[in-house]
């Protein structure tokens, strides 16, 4: 078997480094192909026939004791040789001159762009979620849809991808759903499995191992009936449990080795009646494996919803609501470290709450320039979280380091970003933008390390009341200006001295003002 391999240049955007210089290189791109000869004729003379054996060995033999053989192989096996220990493949990434940060010299938050996966087709469709592998993040799942209401072409494609992280060529899956895909998850508990929802209402059910087509596909009439903006897999013994959230006002659970109708259902009315016409409608859900009975929804009417699904009654599990955003929420997600406080996004600011705090939240960022369409924790950071936006940029706060400004801000693409999902190293975050590019990028170790004192300075925020919450901003103002605990205290006491003293002065010099004007009148 004679293999010929058509070797190919992957391309991407390059880092060359050198002790005078550094640039960026763009390789041109095209797709790799295998093919293979069988080498059963040619290359031996005429009076020997290949397939008789004696034949074959017989004219070897004599090609052996040729002189001219003899003194050949030994120049050509050189030439070989030099060759092979040249063919070494190389990590164009690698940094030669990285230093051990030493907690002196920190390094400046920086991100670098690893691959863009783009939509193949003719037409360009939004990338609206994106999944990663839960097997050490080298896959990443991308739903592919257009959310512009009746204005979709009737041959648009409905097909959405499983990709390779290391091969942006070409997708190593493609997944066909009955309806285009809105939203996709795959099972932590499962790697070959995965679970959407569509733009017609249906969920649908896939085990890689049985191809593209779905295993499992709800029924019309009873899925959603409006698009599923939101799926995720429930923390349960079988691992085949999941729940869903529409805009229809419909919670819907689900077990997906049958899917013909929910488990469960919970509608949305803010009334507690059950009411599917006064519903809000759920853009996006909540779900904490440590407290298995609790989610939260977000709400096309900016409103978050605080649920409890073992509670007795329908009225009983809306338990709270937190309003605080003038538009949709597209975001939400609980802090991984601190469960209790949780980060929403929606019109212009992201903020951030506390469970125990109802009418307000805790901290929030100023109003941006473009609208927020997504945001979320960092896995590995407790004080670190990324928002996307309508302008194509990425932003990466720091609530230790800066609150009224993000710590580093990238410009991803030139169109709007619909989602983004950090890798659970922290590292990589892939960015789903409206034009059907998946931008996958890579963060600094300071972005994506735990730093020391983090979780103590957060730990502030879960045990937050309501007189609180102007002392912890004041204090992380001070704490991000350099200033230890110590001081910061001696400042607050000072601060708080000094306003009671401005107070006492205020009504000593009210109680005076009678007496002064009853003097004078005595002289008049």
């Amino acid at each position: 078997m004679l293999a010929v391999h058509k070797q190919s240049t992957r391309g991407c955007c390059s880092t060359l480094s050198t002790m005078g210089s550094h640039g960026l290189v763009n390789t041109e791109r095209f797709e790799t192909e295998s093919s293979g000869v069988n080498h059963t004729e040619g290359g031996w003379p005429k009076d020997v026939d290949p397939n008789e054996m004696e034949q074959t060995i017989r004219f070897r033999k004599k090609v052996e004791k040729d002189e001219g053989f003899m003194n050949s192989i030994p120049q050509l096996g050189n030439i070989m040789v030099h060759c092979i220990q040249q063919n070494n493949a190389l990590d164009i990434y690698q940094e030669y001159c990285t230093e051990e940060d030493d907690g002196d010299s920190a390094e400046p938050p920086s991100a670098k762009t690893i691959n863009v996966f783009r939509d193949p087709n003719e037409v360009k469709r939004t990338v609206t979620c994106l999944s990663w592998h839960p097997d050490g993040g080298k896959k990443l799942a991308g739903a592919y849809s257009s959310l512009h209401f009746q204005t979709s072409h009737t041959s648009l494609c409905q097909d959405s991808y499983i990709w390779d992280i290391e091969n942006p060529n070409r997708p190593e899956l493609t997944l066909k759903p009955v309806s285009p895909l809105v939203c996709i998850e795959y099972n932590p508990k499962d790697p070959h499995t995965l679970v959407g929802g569509t733009y017609s209402g249906q969920i649908a059910y896939w085990d890689t191992r049985r191809g593209s087509q779905p295993v499992e596909l709800s029924s019309v009439e009873h899925s959603h009936r409006d698009p599923v903006y939101k799926i995720i897999w429930l923390q349960s013994k079988t691992g085949t449990d999941a729940f869903s959230a529409s805009t229809d006002g419909q919670v819907l659970w689900w077990d997906v080795r049958k899917l013909s109708e929910p488990t469960e259902r919970l509608v949305l009315d803010p009334g507690r009646e059950g009411n599917l016409e006064r519903a809000l409608g759920a853009i996006c859900l909540e779900y904490e494996p440590t407290m298995p009975t609790k989610f939260m929804v977000g709400t096309e009417q900016g409103v978050v919803l605080s649920c409890n699904r073992k509670a007795k009654t329908p009225a009983e599990k809306l338990v709270c609501t937190y309003e605080g955003h003038h538009g949709p929420v597209h975001a939400l997600h609980r802090n991984p470290f601190f469960p209790k406080n949780f980060l929403t996004a929606g019109d212009w600011a992201a903020r951030i709450w506390s469970e125990d705090i109802r009418d307000s939240a805790i901290m929030w960022t100023r109003y941006q320039m473009s609208y927020l369409t997504d945001a979320c924790w960092s896995p590995v950071r407790p004080s670190v979280f990324f928002t996307a936006k309508m302008d194509g940029v990425l932003d990466v706060w720091d609530i230790l380091f800066k609150q009224n400004d993000p710590t580093l801000s990238v410009k991803v693409c030139d169109e709007p970003l619909y989602c983004l999902r950090v890798q659970d190293s922290g590292r990589l975050v892939a960015c789903g933008s409206q034009g059907g590019s998946a931008t996958l990028l890579e963060f600094c170790s300071g972005l994506s390390t735990l730093q020391k004192n983090d979780k103590t300075l957060l730990a502030a925020v879960s045990s937050a009341d309501r007189k609180d919450v102007l002392s912890f901003n004041f204090y992380l103002n001070l704490v991000s200006d350099g200033l230890d605990a110590y001081n910061v205290q001696q400042l607050m006491t000072r601060a708080e001295d000094d306003f009671y003293s401005v107070v006492e002065a205020e009504l000593r010099r009210r109680d005076e003002q009678p007496q002064v004007t009853e003097h004078i009148k005595g002289l008049e």
